[in-house]
């Protein structure tokens, strides 16, 4: 069955199947000190200077030992009501943390100081949680993308209010694509103090990257990672992974794919009256909304996500192995079905 799920669904790119296979040709030595992880640091840290780099085996694990790094347990993350953190991590911030989450309505996914602002007004009163990390998304829950004069704009923000910006960087690559900068320019030049570059959505089978560039948060950071279940003792194949995925600029060129798949998705969705779409499609994820009759059985065909029930809005996310041809045939299949159904 075709899938616009998530790019959770896809496979693994094949020079990363094969990176694996290599690297299971000999011993190695374990928790990290292997050849394999030293140079997928080294890799990192070519693109973005002095950054230390701890390799993790999912998401949720990737968002808590960086918030570890960040808060205490009277501190709180402010962050957007969708973020997945919030929504989709079954309180792993509450129960590995101990520190408590500030949801921020937002329009479009995206925080800004002046949604902010109205929430630090008891920091400093002993008697509240102190705002101490503004989390984002990049992208977005709903596909939206921080530009760099936001991100800047936010960063300098949470430090002028001695705050941390935390990006949860599950898509990170699909924002550098979209962004056409490199990967320094619209991270740690824009002012992030840590972040997590995803490697699960954009081709790899497992693993995310911990990227801290804010040397307050360092010292403590590898027994966060141990304390959070997150050390693996055979780390080469996740590192080998990363060996595949920055070589080349693999990561780019496949998040560059997935990104004009749902530019070409959208397009093809514009044209059809019935479908209203209802975020910007700023990288690899459309959101919109077609009529109720239609949704299962067109779902009969293609997996997605229903985002909101209430208002039957629905998400359709492509990936680095999604093929024109096969936005062809979902746009011809939901045409089909509004016209019979």
């Amino acid at each position: 069955m075709k899938c616009f799920a998530s790019d959770n669904y896809s496979g693994i790119h094949p020079d990363i199947l094969k990176a694996i296979v290599e690297a299971n040709a000999d011993h190695e030595i374990s928790y990290g000190d292997d050849t394999y992880t030293q140079r997928a640091k080294k890799l990192f840290q070519d693109k973005l200077g002095n950054v230390e780099v701890l390799f993790v085996f999912n998401g949720t694990g990737a968002n808590i030992v960086s918030l570890k790094c960040c808060t205490l347990p009277f501190e709180t993350i402010v962050c957007a009501e969708t973020a997945h953190i919030l929504t989709d991590e079954c309180g792993a911030v509450f129960q590995n943390i101990g520190c408590s989450l500030m949801p921020v309505h937002t329009p479009d996914g995206k925080l800004t100081p002046e949604l902010i602002s109205p929430v630090l007004v008891h920091k400093g009163n002993v008697h509240s949680a102190q705002p101490k990390v503004i989390s984002i998304s990049q992208t977005t829950e709903v596909g939206t993308l921080y530009s760099i004069d936001e991100l800047k704009a936010l960063c300098d923000f949470a430090h002028q209010n001695d705050m941390y910006v935390h990006v949860d960087g599950a898509r990170i690559s699909n924002a550098v694509a979209a962004l056409g900068k490199d990967l320094k320019q619209a991270t740690i030049d824009c002012g992030v103090d840590i972040m997590s570059f995803g490697g699960t959505k954009n081709g790899m089978m497992m693993g995310e990257a911990v990227l801290i560039f804010n040397d307050e948060l360092k010292a403590n950071a590898r027994f966060y990672q141990k304390q959070s279940l997150q050390l693996y003792s055979k780390n080469r194949f996740i590192a080998a992974q990363f060996l595949a995925l920055l070589k080349n600029d693999l990561w780019l060129k496949m998040a560059t794919h997935s990104n004009e798949m749902a530019t070409l998705l959208a397009k093809k969705m514009q044209k059809i009256p019935e479908v209203q779409i209802t975020f910007p499609v700023q990288a690899n994820a459309v959101f919109a909304i077609i009529p109720e009759r239609v949704v299962e059985p067109l779902r009969q065909k293609f997996r997605f996500y229903t985002w909101d029930y209430q208002t039957n809005e629905l998400r359709w996310m492509c990936s680095f192995d999604t093929k024109p041809e096969e936005i062809d045939e979902f746009a011809d299949t939901l045409k089909s079905l509004l016209a019979n159904v």
